[in-house]
């Protein structure tokens, strides 16, 4: 029931009323309101501060910008019981290595930089071979073997969604090195 500007709800305080004109109230967010959950928004990480997991916590990032800012070779962001992102950065001429997750789909997005994308039903058989650059996206099946090489001069920035998470909570791996003896 709605009283001039105000929306009266139990438990009875006053809300104001934001319309969107599509015939659908808006609240405005407030800690008296029972549907409005606190954010983390992450802008990027241009300050040089670290990116962590903020898994299984609402979280807003601008992705773009932070796949771009990110050094680290693998970096988990949010992990949670469904899904798991991760920001990458392969160095010029190096690959994400030949992998497969038999019970995990990927999803992988190309933010700066290109490469050249192989995938296979078997490690000796990769017929899928595909050239990519930014804004391109790279979806694997599970089980299925697949690499990502940079082919560029710069960094390939990137960053992959996992369902179901394939890494622990707060996976951070500086270089392949790292995330090789890790694995």
């Amino acid at each position: 029931m709605q009283y001039g500007l105000y929306m009266y709800r139990y438990p009875y305080y006053a809300a104001p009323l934001v319309y969107n004109y599509t015939l659908t109230p808006v609240y405005l967010a407030s800690t008296r309101n029972p549907w409005y959950a606190p954010v983390h928004r992450q802008s990027s990480n241009k300050n040089g501060s670290e990116l962590q997991d903020y898994g299984k916590k609402p979280y807003v990032i601008n992705i773009d910008e932070a796949a771009k800012q990110n050094q680290t070779y693998r970096t988990a962001i949010w992990t949670g019981d469904h899904l798991q992102v991760t920001l990458m950065s392969i160095r010029a001429g190096e690959d994400i290595g030949l992998e497969v997750h038999p019970s995990v789909d990927q999803f992988l997005r190309i933010e700066e930089g290109q490469g050249i994308v192989q995938m296979g039903d078997a490690k000796d058989h990769l017929p899928f071979v595909q050239q990519v650059r930014e804004n391109d996206a790279i979806m694997v099946p599970a089980g299925t073997w697949h690499n990502v090489t940079n082919t560029g001069d710069k960094p390939l920035k990137l960053y992959t969604i996992y369902a179901p998470p394939h890494h622990p909570f707060g996976t951070v791996h500086r270089t392949k090195a790292d995330a090789a003896a890790a694995e």
